[in-house]
């Protein structure tokens, strides 16, 4: 049972995908996130990535709705021994656990193990979403982060159970 402002995870569908391509314009969400789009605003390369992704079997993906509004979406990726776990809230969702909760609810359906996920360094909010919901950090990294134009650090983590 759902309450008011609950995040309900389900199926993407066509009309999401405006919403999710506007949350990727907003600078302060690009910053934070780090590793996203060479270029979001290239609608045609976002339609593209969307239509790969939503084909490819091997991608479990969904919508967070919160009160009937489309919040973001997660997904788990990449080969059977690599699984990547990753996820958006857009801005007017922050700050409300919302990230947490979906993370968390998208994590008990799936029962592969270990899942692997990576955040900026600097991304504390993710972090700590992330360690809610049971990853522990095993490393760091450097990578080439298109959201801030540099090579930045990265937290690397694992969920094992």
């Amino acid at each position: 049972m759902t309450f008011a402002g609950e995040p309900v995870l389900r199926e993407v569908v066509d009309a999401d995908l405006p919403v999710f391509c506007e949350q990727q314009l907003d600078a302060s969400a690009v910053h934070m996130a780090a590793f996203t789009a060479r270029d979001p605003g290239d609608r045609a390369a976002f339609d593209g990535h969307w239509s790969r992704i939503r084909a490819d079997p091997s991608v479990t993906l969904r919508t967070i709705e919160v009160v009937g509004q489309a919040a973001g979406h997660v997904a788990v990726y990449g080969p059977p021994t690599q699984r990547e776990v990753t996820y958006w809230i857009g801005r007017p969702f922050w700050g409300r656990g919302i990230a947490s909760r979906a993370l968390a609810s998208f994590l008990r359906g799936l029962k592969e193990r270990p899942l692997f996920a990576r955040a900026a360094k600097d991304n504390l909010a993710s972090i700590r979403v992330l360690e809610k919901c049971g990853f522990e950090r095993f490393g760091d990294d450097a990578g080439f982060a298109r959201g801030r134009g540099q090579v930045i650090e990265e937290v690397l983590l694992t969920l094992k159970h």
